[in-house]
């Protein structure tokens, strides 16, 4: 179902319900909301999760996801689906954990990323558990018609953990990582200067006292990086980085609640950040706390405030978003849907002056 919606958006005071916003003397924001529907009908699985979006070269959108019987069962693979007029494709499986005839593990957390020398990356993982599982990668040199064989990325380097890495300036590929070591969550930042044939590893404070994971990245105006991370403290942490990600900061508390659930930021064109976030508490359940999901903006990278609700239940499980920008500047969003689907929604944003 597509439908248009258009919001006015403020930076003082939201009014989200009635979508009326006002700011005197400063920019606002205008949304419109382009598409909203589910990326698939009766699926060859019974749960699905963790998406991921890039655009391919002719302005078609891919999506992937990982899904099998459950999360942690050994039939889970990654799955895409690509959108074109005439509508999303059937459900296509791109990867799967076997590793002979008598074993298989999971797939976890594909992250789909084009280099600017035109490779389509599939990055993947597999593994029986987050503790124990080890980063993959595929390649594909016609927009993922066909793909290369499975390649084991070297020890010590996972590729982007859930949110998709960015190209600094200079060419550089930041890839935002992390490992969860039973209790011991920690960060860190995968480097390549050579379009992602090749990656260095650098860490992120681990003295913290808090468990941090799934970092996603934005670029703001100065040129440095702020990483936004998912932790176990009820709030997201940053981190910051001014010389193309090779430090960063202490990582610290936001005042942005979440309850450590994924995440995923953009930083559009245009200089507008985004931010897609459950809004909650963690509860007694892991899901708790994830039956809402909205999008914040920032002009500065400082200041963020609500500007649409995606999903905005009492019950229900809707997360791991995942966002991007495609060349045309439409801003595209998708995420996990009660496990069953994964929902899409297009976005146009737009700055404007009063």
């Amino acid at each position: 179902m597509k439908y248009l919606r258009r919001l006015f958006l403020p930076i003082a005071i939201l009014f989200l319900a009635s979508g009326v916003f006002s700011q005197g003397g400063m920019q606002s924001l205008k949304i419109t909301v382009v598409a909203n529907e589910l990326i698939f009908d009766n699926p060859p699985f019974r749960q699905c999760h963790a998406s991921t979006l890039v655009e391919l070269a002719d302005g078609r959108i891919m999506a992937a996801w990982f899904a099998g019987t459950y999360e942690r069962h050994p039939d889970v693979c990654i799955w895409a689906s690509i959108k074109s007029p005439a509508g999303w494709s059937p459900p296509v499986m791109l990867a799967d954990g076997i590793i002979n005839d008598t074993l298989r593990y999971p797939c976890w957390n594909p992250v789909l990323f084009r280099s600017k020398q035109g490779e389509l990356f599939l990055f993947y993982k597999v593994g029986p558990s987050p503790s124990e599982w080890w980063g993959m990668y595929k390649k594909s040199h016609d927009d993922g018609q066909t793909w290369s064989e499975p390649v084991r990325l070297p020890n010590g380097i996972l590729g982007p953990i859930r949110a998709k890495p960015v190209y600094l300036s200079c060419g550089r590929i930041v890839s935002p990582s992390s490992t969860e070591d039973g209790a011991v969550w920690n960060v860190h930042m995968e480097l390549s200067d050579n379009h992602g044939q090749t990656w260095s590893r650098v860490s992120l404070d681990t003295t913290t006292g808090f468990r941090i994971i799934q970092p996603t990245l934005l670029t703001l105006a100065n040129g440095s990086l702020l990483a936004f991370m998912r932790s176990d403290q009820n709030f997201i942490v940053e981190s910051r980085s001014v010389d193309g990600g090779s430090t960063w900061s202490r990582p610290v508390l936001t005042d942005i609640v979440n309850p450590n659930a994924g995440i995923d930021a953009l930083t559009l064109k245009c200089g507008l950040h985004l931010l897609v976030y459950n809004k909650g508490v963690s509860g007694r359940e892991w899901y708790e706390g994830r039956s809402k999901l909205f999008l914040k903006a920032s002009f500065d990278g400082e200041q963020w405030y609500d500007v649409l609700a995606l999903e905005d239940k009492t019950t229900g499980e809707y997360s791991y978003p995942a966002i991007i920008q495609s060349s045309d500047g439409l801003v595209h969003v998708s995420y996990t849907s009660d496990r069953v689907n994964i929902r899409y929604m297009a976005l146009r944003i737009e700055k404007e002056q009063p």
